[in-house]
């Protein structure tokens, strides 16, 4: 039996599709299972006299603008994605007045976050919430 040259080149054509299109087919359903996280973080001062933001991708994304990504990735995680719920860092802090509003907006594993609160000072903000705002 003799095959043409153009029955060869359509069937390499066709072998050629099917092999890059497999990854295609079955990235989805590995993506699928990922539990992926992105927040935009704000922190700013008494009256808005300052402000600072910073996105923060959970699993990690290199690089990472988040100076300590993967504590605050961990604390996330360790608090089920409730910012309530942040371990934080307990530690005493002065009494001083000094507020600072804190802000968490995007998602956390397909949830939609909208999150604020204010502290009473930087020090209180980070026992409280430990490295997910320190940045």
């Amino acid at each position: 039996m003799i095959i043409s040259s153009a029955a060869r080149c359509l069937a390499a054509a066709s072998l050629a599709a099917t092999a890059l299109a497999t990854p295609l087919l079955l990235a989805p359903a590995a993506h699928a299972d990922a539990q992926e996280s992105s927040l935009f973080l704000t922190v700013s001062g008494s009256e808005n006299t300052w402000i600072r933001g910073i996105g923060l991708q959970c699993p990690l994304t290199f690089p990472s603008h988040h100076p300590k990504a993967a504590k605050a990735c961990a604390a996330l995680n360790e608090a089920g994605g409730d910012l309530d719920e942040l371990p934080g860092n307990p530690h005493p802090c002065l009494l001083i007045h000094d507020p600072v509003t804190v802000t968490a907006q995007g998602t956390y594993n397909g949830a939609t976050v909208d999150w604020r609160r204010t502290y009473p000072n930087a020090c209180v903000m980070e026992a409280s919430a430990g490295p997910v705002f320190d940045f």
